[in-house]
This record gives structure tokens, sequence and C-alpha cells, in this order.
């Protein structure tokens, strides 16, 4: 499984790192992709370096695509090309949105008729119903509601993905017998 990670400058860290961090652990292959250049810095400074350039990446080999919140969603929203890209992923893979980012899908009109989360006073009327927890998933939308959600979003994506046996070792492997 591979899974490509969607930042632009200002991305929240905590939805980007906990969900990378998880994923890898999981044995998904994860590709940092920035939208310019070849580094991405998060809103509280942390950068990743070398990231895959948008431009130069080939999509078709991911099967999920995620996308962190943070200050960065009102340049993704304007960013034509990566619109496109979440339009693919909703068409036949599986997109993941965290935050803010849900709002983005809501506005390409990518959560008709779905259940979905996000940060609360971003919901509008996207067609869809709200529900206001920390994870969603309806077919292959997952959707987070906060940087306060990203390890249940990590573990939704994982599921998914891998399904519930191998999200079950992941969790063992960070919690300190929390999972029976």
């Amino acid at each position: 499984m591979k899974v490509c990670v969607v930042m632009d400058n200002g991305f929240e860290e905590l939805e980007a790192m906990g969900p990378i961090a998880l994923l890898r652990r999981a044995g998904i292959d994860v590709d940092l992709v920035c939208i310019e250049g070849h580094e991405v810095t998060g809103r509280f400074g942390v950068t990743y370096s070398p990231a895959i350039p948008f431009d130069s990446y080939d999509f078709d080999q991911a099967d999920c695509l995620v996308l962190p919140g943070g200050p960065h969603w009102q340049k993704i929203e304007k960013n034509e090309k990566v619109c496109e890209q979440l339009k693919a992923f909703a068409a036949d893979k599986v997109l993941a949105a965290i935050c803010a980012a849900p709002t983005i899908l809501g506005k390409l009109g990518l959560l008709e008729g779905k259940n979905y989360t996000c940060f609360q006073s971003m919901n509008e009327d996207f067609g869809g119903t709200y529900q206001y927890t920390y994870t969603v998933t309806d077919g292959n939308l997952i959707t987070g509601i906060s940087a306060a959600a990203s390890i249940e979003f990590a573990f939704a994506i994982i599921e998914k993905l891998l399904g519930q046996e191998k999200t079950k070792e992941v969790k063992q492997s960070i919690y300190y017998d929390a999972v029976h």
C-alpha cells in the first residue's frame, strides 16, 4: 500500500506527523508531497525535507491521499491541480482529510450524501451528514475532526487499507496495556 500526504506551507503538524508515523509503523509506504519546491514547513516551523514536488509526483501509484488541515487549507482550496487530484481519489481510491481539510472536499461537492466530520466551526451545508466525532469513515472517504483526532484518524486509514487485525497490532505497539 502507498499513501501520499499532500501539504503546503502552513499545514498542521500534528495532523500530518501523527498519521505519517503510524502509517509507516503499519508498514505502509508514505510519500510526502509538497505543492512547491522540495520541502514544506508547518504552521509551527517543522519542516519536511526532502518532499516530492506535486508536479512530479505520480498519483497513479498511490492507494490513498491524505490531506492534513491547518492554515494551508486556503491555498490548497485555490489550487486547481490539487482539487483535481482530490476529485480523482474520491472517485475510486481512498481519500482522507482532517480538521479544516474536509471543508475543501465539501466545497468540491465530495461530501454530498456522505457522513463526515471536520473542524466544527468550519462546517457548512455540504450536502452530507455532519457527525461530531473524532473520525468518520463513509465508503472510501475518511474524515477527522481536529488535531486531537490525529491518532484515531490514522487508525481509521490503517483499518481501511490493511484491516482490523493490522490496526489492532499497531495500536498494541503504541499503547501500554490499553488495548485488549
